[in-house]
């Protein structure tokens, strides 16, 4: 499994494996969709969905059982197919063009997922398949040590990090409410404890209070301006304090960083996205927030009828592009820091067994741990930057250009 997965959204917790072990003793004990990347499963579904489509009278040109069931095995053991299921093989192999361009028809479509959902049935596999041998259970049980699996009461999964249908629930759907519980905890006991007017003691409010004044001073008043900028410090606050925490769980072993998802920096670049969309409205009005988008000018009317439009349609692409990229470096800037670590310390890993394996797991400790100071600073310059930008957008958006 590629060293990548491991800094990206999965479906089970990762522990040390002396904590968790696997201990599944037959195949009815294992997760469907484990099941169904078995090779043994994969060849017994190929088989059914052949005889489906050899009795299928839409289906023509259909190649005997044994010469399609040979050129999937040699076609899934490439490592860009690996564990592919044989539908897969059918839908994207260039040497299949004769099963693709009958799928053009719209009636051989509807058949040909029909039959891929009648052919999969792990429990009918369970109960005609041979049981599987000691040394394959042994086998997965090692893979599967130290991986809490997240139960998926909603949903189906296609492996350990890819959802196959409904809705699959991520570690990061976890980590993302216990980080806003976590706040809302935290926020809500310093407001109590403030709501009397006596000043909050503690190092813990004394550095949340810090944070609140960092972000009022020095991001929001200078960003959007000292009239305007109060009402939005919550916001800006909550979002800050909410990427730093997101970003210092990547530095909690077996955890990950939750902003090293698109789907989240995404969500938090929409959210300051509809925050420039309803301030700026709330201000100029729905028809006035679009007409701010491009500067006062001056221009003489035959200058202002082609420059104004282009002007318009330049700011407005603009506008789109700049909050899509807020999130795209947030996501660039934490899983870039993960690859570098990842790359540090697997020079020890490709070193094992040479003469120069202890220099080189020793530059790989010291290299690893400087790295990881690093990239406690870069979460707090993170949070800050996306903040500090989230602000200077609120800013335009709520002043005339």
């Amino acid at each position: 499994m590629s060293a990548l997965l491991h800094i990206k959204d999965s479906y089970y917790f990762e522990v040390p494996k002396e904590l968790w072990r696997s201990g599944r003793t037959s195949r009815d004990d294992f997760p469907e969709h484990w099941v169904r990347l078995d090779g043994e499963y994969q060849y017994w579904e190929a088989e059914r969905q052949i005889d489906a489509l050899a009795a299928d009278g839409q289906f023509n040109e259909v190649p005997a059982k044994a010469e399609l069931l040979e050129a999937y095995k040699h076609w899934r053991h490439a490592d860009k197919n690996f564990a592919k299921p044989f539908d897969r093989y059918l839908e994207e192999s260039e040497e299949t063009d004769w099963f693709q361009q009958q799928l053009d028809s719209e009636s051989v479509q509807a058949a040909w997922e029909q039959i891929k959902v009648e052919a999969e049935d792990v429990g009918a596999f369970n109960a005609e398949a041979p049981a599987w041998s000691e040394a394959t259970i042994t086998e997965y049980n090692s893979q599967l040590d130290g991986k809490v699996l997240i139960p998926q009461p909603f949903g189906q999964l296609k492996n350990n990090y890819e959802p196959e249908a409904g809705f699959c629930i991520s570690k990061f759907m976890i980590l993302l409410p216990l980080v806003a519980v976590m706040m809302i905890f935290a926020f809500g006991t310093l407001a109590g404890k403030v709501r009397n007017g006596r000043p909050a003691k503690g190092k813990l409010w004394n550095m949340l209070e810090a944070f609140l004044l960092f972000i009022r001073d020095e991001v929001a008043r200078p960003a959007i301006g000292k009239h305007d900028a109060d009402k939005f410090v919550p916001l800006l606050w909550t979002i800050f304090m909410f990427v730093l925490a997101c970003n210092l769980l990547g530095m909690i072993p077996w955890v990950g960083a939750p902003t090293g998802s698109f789907s989240v920096t995404l969500g938090l670049a929409l959210v300051t996205f509809a925050t420039v969309l309803v301030a700026g409205s709330i201000r100029f009005g729905i028809i006035g927030f679009w007409k701010n988008q491009v500067p006062s000018m001056g221009l003489p009317l035959p200058l202002a009828i082609p420059i104004v439009p282009m002007l318009f349609l330049i700011e407005v692409v603009g506008l789109f592009i700049k909050h899509a990229v807020l999130g795209v470096r947030l996501l660039a800037n934490m899983v870039a820091g993960h690859l570098v670590l990842l790359a540090i310390m697997g020079l020890a890993v490709a070193a094992a067994g040479s003469p120069s394996w202890p220099v080189t797991a020793a530059i790989s400790v010291v290299g690893s741990a400087l790295f990881s100071c690093l990239e406690l600073f870069v979460a707090f310059l993170q949070a800050y930057v996306f903040t500090f930008l989230s602000a200077l957008f609120i800013g335009s958006a709520v002043h005339q250009h």
